[in-house]
């Protein structure tokens, strides 16, 4: 049976929130889907996605603050910058293909373009799944939060 206290006071330690306050927002997604796909300059971005100059630059400050985006210096002109993912910024691409692969199933109903594929056989990447530690996929029934202390040592 569940505890709700216990579950309540087991959430308020979950970093779903945290998450979301880094990233959590419709332009910030967008911006990082751009980054993904190789924009890197404040005009591309804002062309590209036809922001507000001023949202954009908002967005891009508060990315670079939470560490997922880096500013680099342009070394053939001074006066611009190139914004880069960095190695938390790589590790939200699960996250946005997620994203993307649910909103052509319950939102839009149909297939995406361009297409994301693996390059060595040039087909479609396969769908995001929950999986166990030894690479079983897992439906929601498969699964339980616990507290952490309470998980067993790998087999």
């Amino acid at each position: 049976m569940l505890d709700v206290e216990h579950h309540r006071e087991l959430l308020r330690h979950c970093s779903i929130a945290a998450a979301l306050e880094a990233v959590g927002e419709r332009w910030s997604f967008l911006i990082l889907r751009g980054a993904f796909n190789g924009l890197h300059h404040f005009e591309e971005f804002q062309s590209t996605l036809g922001i507000a100059r001023n949202i954009l630059s908002n967005r891009l400050v508060r990315l670079v603050e939470n560490g997922i985006l880096e500013r680099v210096p342009d070394p053939t002109d001074r006066r611009k910058v190139s914004y880069r993912l960095t190695e938390k910024g790589l590790d939200l691409l699960p996250v946005l293909l997620s994203l993307r692969q649910w909103g052509e199933r319950w939102v839009s109903g149909r297939p995406s373009n361009p297409v994301l594929v693996d390059r060595a056989n040039r087909q479609p990447i396969a769908p995001i799944a929950v999986r166990s530690a030894d690479g079983r996929v897992l439906s929601r029934a498969d699964m339980e939060w616990i507290d952490r202390a309470e998980l067993r040592p790998p087999a």
